[in-house]
């Protein structure tokens, strides 16, 4: 199966609010791009960001340049459905990060539980490389996955559950690593994910 077919079933299986990673505000999310102190008219990108309300809260802080790009059309689709007439203030970008071939340069990389599916050595560098080409000199990169004891599979697929120093080693020296914290997510069935959050700013 296609990584897009399988992210498409994924989400025309459950309604939205059912899927495990979903969170009905994205606090942490939200606090750490706050933090970057960037004006609200630097370009965010949400790598991964599928029907996240991230694009809410941030729309509704005043951000106005925000793009998403995920491989499922199906998650996009429900995203811009919710937002009505305020999707057309976002770049919706469909397309696999491995195989992506950036044409702009944001100031905020942010993914929650994307890259963490990337288990193959190969599909990180692919990931790495579209990163580099996408981010800016000072850019701040914010990446949140399974920590290493979180879950070892979601939706049916592996995980790579990272360290912020593992992470780093695979960013490579173009990035600083500049925090991290923990967050234990509580799914809508109740169960407990524990994700590590990392943030890195790049140098060059």
């Amino acid at each position: 199966m296609s990584t897009q077919r399988h992210w498409d079933d994924a989400y025309r299986a459950k309604p939205d609010g059912q899927v495990s990673w979903f969170q009905q505000i994205p606090s942490r999310s939200l606090a750490l791009i706050e933090a970057a102190g960037l004006a609200k008219d630097a370009p965010i990108l949400d790598v991964g960001g599928g029907a996240s309300r991230l694009m809410d809260a941030l729309l509704a802080k005043g951000y106005s340049d925000l793009s998403v790009l995920d491989v499922s059309a199906a998650a996009l689709a429900r995203s811009q459905e919710r937002l009505g007439a305020k999707a057309a203030k976002i770049s919706w970008i469909t397309a696999d990060v491995t195989t992506w071939k950036p044409e702009r340069q944001w100031m905020v990389w942010h993914d929650r539980a994307m890259f963490h599916f990337l288990v193959e050595e190969y599909a990180q560098w692919a990931y790495v490389s579209a990163l580099r080409r996408a981010t800016a000199p000072g850019a701040t990169v914010l990446i949140a996955g399974f920590a290493p004891d979180g879950p070892q599979r979601c939706s049916g697929l592996p995980v790579w559950r990272h360290s912020a120093e593992g992470l780093a080693r695979c960013l490579g020296k173009k990035f600083t690593l500049a925090g991290e914290a923990h967050e234990t997510h509580r799914t809508p069935a109740g169960a407990n994910q524990n994700f590590l959050y990392v943030s890195f700013r790049r140098r060059s």
